[in-house]
This record gives structure tokens, sequence and C-alpha cells, in this order.
């Protein structure tokens, strides 16, 4: 998202994401998150996030019973599976099992957007680019990656190696932190 609509606004996004059902608006609800963000800002800051969100489509705005929710839309929640994708856990380079991940892809040029945001969930999960589209890592990609490419319907154009050695691959080890 563009700088302005940064933050606040992926957060905003990932509330209305983990609200069971509907998201109360205005809001009613007794999260932690709620309470520290929203009514900490000014009515106004909040409302043109929640516009910003709605003209790009990630949320759409319900009225049920004479009141009014948000929910995410399939957009909004594809944003917020990638969003979850980016956080790459931290693991113990010790317990590296020798094989290299390999992650080989081909997207078609109409989808380039898609690609971008490839690129950069492989590179957040700790993958490095070996050749134009093929990035590499000791470890395997997260869950959360994995559930945003089945979603995304980007699986399609991807190919997944597990290789157990590696021609000269003591620049990857230093790179990694895995030389002894």
């Amino acid at each position: 998202m563009p700088s302005k609509y940064g933050t606040f606004s992926s957060e905003l996004l990932a509330a209305v994401g983990e609200a069971t059902g509907l998201f109360t608006w205005p809001v009613e609800g007794s999260s932690e998150w709620i309470k520290r963000q929203i009514y900490g800002k000014r009515k106004k800051f909040v409302y043109d996030n929640l516009y910003h969100l709605k003209q790009k489509g990630f949320i759409k705005e319900i009225s049920k019973n004479g009141k009014r929710f948000i929910s995410l839309t399939q957009k909004g929640q594809l944003e917020v599976l990638l969003a979850k994708a980016m956080v790459f856990p931290q693991s113990n380079k010790k317990n590296w099992d020798g094989k290299w991940r390999l992650v080989i892809f081909d997207i078609p040029e109409d989808t380039k957007d898609k690609r971008d945001k490839l690129r950069r969930l492989l590179k957040q999960n700790n993958f490095v680019k070996l050749q134009a589209s093929v990035f590499i890592s000791p470890r395997p990609l997260s869950r959360d990656a994995v559930a945003y490419l089945k979603q995304s319907k980007l699986i399609e154009f991807i190919r997944f190696g597990r290789l157990d050695e590696l021609d000269d691959d003591n620049i990857l080890r230093k790179k990694f932190g895995l030389l002894s």
C-alpha cells in the first residue's frame, strides 16, 4: 500500500480479517488492537483509511438489521494472507538439513504485479535470487506463503524443488551463515 496508507491500513485490514463474521462499524468490539489503534486516532484518519481500503477493493460495507458492518472481499482476504506470508519466522541455522529449497517460476507478462509480489514474498521468506526466475533458500517456504500462492492461483506457474547438493555452494552457505 502507498505510504500514506501504510501500517495503519494494513493493521486495520488484518483486524477486519480476524473478526469473526462481520466487523461492526462504528467499532463496538473490545479487542486490544481496536482499543489502542482506532480509539487513539482521529475519526477522519480512520475513515480515510477505510475509504482507501474500500476503493482498492479490499473491504465492502454491508447493512444488516439496521447496523453497518465491514467485511473483507476476496481481494482483501488475499491481501491479509499475503501480509501473513511476508512474516518469515526466524529459524535456527544449526538445524539445517543440508538441502536447498528451489523455487522456479514463469509468470505471464500480463500479471507482472503478481510476479513482483511473488519476488517480494520470496525475499521476505529468506530466499535469494539465483537467476532471473529462480530463487533458493536453505529453508522451506512458510505455510502462509504456500497458502497465499494457492489462493492467488500463482501456484500453477511455480515449481518447487529440494536439492541434495549444489555445485560450489560456498557463496550461498556464507550468505545464509551456514559455514562452520
